[in-house]
């Protein structure tokens, strides 16, 4: 996965193919553009929604597991902890070596709906609500979990180039980068565990 992940980037980064620029930037422009004042407060609450989440997911299970003194929850709450520490890491860590400028600063006909920071790649809040969704998709294999946080996830992608603050490009590498960080510290959890 790491490889995968390592390549995607690299390809991204090194891709000069105008054609890829411009269908980033056309998928982007036709998004945001569609912008209206009541699709902009649910994708603008959608969006905002991340920082609560990323606190009370892992807060709630650990709260859980103390009141029950359960250590299958517990270790739950290490997995999901560390996967948003790690993606944390990675997508900062990837936004300070590419420093590619949001769309808004490139792009005079895209307008920016939300606020946001000064680097575009990867898509932090797209990793972190994919990494938060497939950390409890994995942890809580029923469909009843998986649907609305992959849903959600899906959703805070959306809304990130819909309020025209990323690329489509950022957001498919922030998913990556989210879903595959979940699956490793997953897998990495288990083996602690046995």
């Amino acid at each position: 996965m790491q490889k995968i992940i390592f390549s995607l980037t690299l390809f991204l980064i090194c891709n000069n193919s105008i054609t890829a620029q411009n269908l980033d930037y056309k998928i982007l422009k036709d998004i945001n553009n569609s912008y209206t004042s009541s699709g902009g407060k649910i994708q603008t609450f959608i969006t905002n929604s991340i920082t609560p989440l990323t606190i009370a997911v892992p807060a709630s299970i650990l709260a859980y597991s103390l009141f029950k003194r359960d250590s299958i929850s517990r270790s739950k709450f290490y997995s999901i902890a560390s996967s948003e520490l790690v993606t944390g890491i990675i997508t900062t860590s990837l936004k300070l070596a590419i420093r590619r400028e949001r769309p808004f600063s490139s792009h005079n006909d895209i307008v920016k709906y939300s606020n946001a920071g000064s680097l575009s790649f990867p898509s932090g809040h797209t990793s972190a609500a994919f990494t938060i969704a497939t950390s409890l998709s994995l942890e809580f294999p029923k469909w009843y979990v998986i649907a609305p946080s992959m849903l959600w996830a899906s959703t805070m992608g959306y809304s990130r180039i819909y309020l025209g603050v990323h690329y489509p490009s950022d957001v498919l590498v922030g998913a990556i980068i989210g879903a595959g960080t979940s699956y490793l510290c997953y897998k990495a959890n288990k083996w602690l565990r046995h």
